[in-house]
């Protein structure tokens, strides 16, 4: 009966080493290729369990939400963040459309759907192995809130 557990057991590694083998051979690193359905599925539900997990706790305190707020935001976006996320925030540069993960427009549910503490913790730390810095080490808090204004303000068709 042992004897026939073992040769259950190896039986079942060896078909979990070959399902990995040709799972290896067909997965592909290049930022090029679209990843596969699952890849998408996984990594995007993984990076909004980690992120909210992350952005809990107390926050540092936010300046006011208004029109000065929104233009500094801007000012700072377009020496930081136009290079891939665009000039507008709605429209990728030829870099950003070709990152993986491809970067995203800001105006977009994706973006517009985190929290004010979830976008000020994903400025501020960037986003591991995607392409997005994080900026905790060259603005202070107040100067990533008035980004993370800037980006909340995109949500709003342009007038």
């Amino acid at each position: 009966m042992l004897r026939r557990g073992l040769l259950l057991l190896f039986l079942a590694l060896l078909l979990l080493a070959a399902g990995a083998t040709v799972a290896l051979y067909h997965f592909s690193m290049s930022a090029l290729n679209e990843p596969g359905r699952m890849e998408t599925y996984l990594v995007t539900k993984a990076k909004f369990w980690i992120i909210s997990r992350s952005a809990r706790g107390p926050l540092p305190q936010a300046p006011p939400y208004d029109a000065r707020s929104v233009a500094i935001g801007q000012m700072a976006y377009g020496g930081e963040c136009a290079n891939c996320h665009g000039v507008d925030g709605r429209t990728p540069t030829d870099i950003g459309r070709w990152m993986y993960p491809r970067t995203l427009a800001l105006d977009s549910a994706e973006v517009q759907q985190w929290s004010d503490a979830e976008l000020f913790w994903i400025v501020k730390n960037g986003i591991r192995l995607s392409g997005m810095p994080g900026f905790g080490k060259i603005h202070n808090d107040e100067q990533i809130w008035h980004l993370v204004h800037y980006v909340r303000s995109l949500g709003t068709p342009p007038r």
